[in-house]
């Protein structure tokens, strides 16, 4: 946490419960994922963001006082639990589906705005092709065609749609370049032993490196 926000990281995203293809994988530290971000947050005055994946989780994210709540791919059309969320004063990080639709996505955001929760950030993080040699492709046409249609910021994740570390500098430098308002990159501070998406997480060296470059293409 310390050397991502020196880096310049504007806040901390951990994932706590994680879902997962495979129900033998790593499935996170669920609560006590959440504390450690909490405690993380403590010591670097950082916010936290962190995926729910179920309404039943509701009162433990605010009780750790989650900054900021992910809905992730697979739960961008789990519309009670959008419903839910969107009765909650805590802005929402809303990822796109692997097989969804700009619309579809927009849709979902207008699910959580309806119950009176203004604050929501959209997700590229790919799509699912036929392509083979990374995991998804970016859809970096979703950028500008939100914005057409959208008033809704747009980030990108180039960890999860390419799923290995080599292509994370390039898909941000292309990120920036069609105007996206942020970006939400992996780091790790010992990628080859993680528990989970080791290949798509760059070094803490290989992120302070990546950082300087996508701050000078961003000014």
């Amino acid at each position: 946490a310390q050397r991502v926000q020196a880096a310049g990281a504007s806040i901390l995203r951990g994932g706590a419960f994680k879902p997962r293809t495979s129900p033998y994988s790593f499935q996170g530290l669920r609560a006590e994922g959440l504390e450690l971000l909490q405690e993380a947050r403590k010591v670097t005055g950082q916010p936290i963001v962190t995926e729910l994946m179920n309404n039943e989780h509701i009162p433990l994210f605010l009780d750790a006082k989650v900054d900021m709540i992910q809905i992730g791919a697979r739960n961008m059309q789990n519309f009670e639990l959008l419903k839910a969320v969107g009765k909650l004063n805590v802005p929402v990080l809303l990822k796109r589906g692997l097989s969804s639709t700009l619309e579809e996505l927009v849709m979902s955001a207008e699910y959580i705005m309806a119950e009176g929760n203004p604050n929501v950030v959209l997700c590229e993080r790919g799509i699912r092709t036929f392509e083979k040699l990374i995991r998804n492709n970016l859809d970096i046409s979703a950028v500008p065609l939100v914005k057409m249609f959208s008033h809704l910021p747009i980030i990108i994740d180039p960890s999860h749609a390419a799923g290995r570390r080599d292509m994370v500098q390039p898909l941000s430098r292309a990120a920036i370049a069609a105007g996206a308002d942020g970006l939400i990159i992996e780091a790790h501070n010992d990628p080859a032993h993680a528990l989970c998406d080791g290949a798509q997480s760059l070094d803490l060296n290989q992120f302070d490196t990546v950082m300087k470059d996508i701050k000078r293409r961003a000014e």
